[in-house]
């Protein structure tokens, strides 16, 4: 389980593509700090099983299902992703509950850019919709952040400097592609209330 809370934007070193999966190596400092092998590492929001580390770096299996729901194939060399390692269990929760599970890629529409803040608005698919709520918790690129509005097709977030510059969001254009995952919450309602019903 992740909180949201990004520990380190790392850089992509290579992409190697294996048949129906890909070896992502990841230069890192600070995630590779106490990591061991098989530790979970969120790499742009996608859980990810470290399989080979050391003090500047460490190398993750990306399977099909991963790279088909996320945008983690469409890596590059030199690629900046967030990084946060698994929370412990003692540790502080302050983002949100994030599995790590990608639910899907929502595309960046439009920035409105404000003088301490910035407003970032996606496209919403129709089967992400109902689990996207004002006023709720989203996590984009592994970001956990707050929905600021939502209409029918889109919705919107705000950032602060900080996520901005500690981030891959400050540098996200529109056209680009964003890993979203909605809140787990929202979909284990979802499916105990279809239960009911239709019991």
């Amino acid at each position: 389980m992740f909180t949201g809370i990004i520990e380190e934007l790392g850089r992509v070193e290579e992409l190697v593509r294996q048949g129906d999966s890909a070896r992502l190596a990841i230069a890192a400092t600070e995630v590779v700090a106490d990591v061991q092998h098989g530790a979970s590492i969120a790499v742009n929001g996608v859980c990810l099983t470290v399989v080979e580390h050391a003090p500047t770096g460490f190398t993750v299996d990306v399977m099909a299902e991963s790279l088909d729901r996320s945008s983690l194939g469409a890596l590059q060399p030199g690629s900046a992703v967030n990084l946060e390692r698994a929370v412990r269990a003692d540790g502080r929760l302050d983002g949100h509950i994030v599995q790590g599970h990608v639910d899907g890629v929502v595309e960046l529409l439009r920035r409105s850019e404000h003088e301490h803040w910035t407003e970032v608005t996606f496209g919403l698919p129709s089967a992400l919709a109902p689990y996207i709520v004002e006023k709720g918790s989203v996590a984009l690129d592994g970001v956990s952040l707050t929905v600021a509005s939502v209409g029918d097709d889109e919705f919107s977030v705000c950032l602060i400097p900080t996520t901005l510059s500690l981030t891959t969001l400050g540098a996200r254009q529109p056209g680009d592609p964003v890993n979203v995952e909605v809140d787990v919450l929202a979909k284990y309602v979802e499916r105990m209330i279809g239960l009911r019903v239709t019991a």
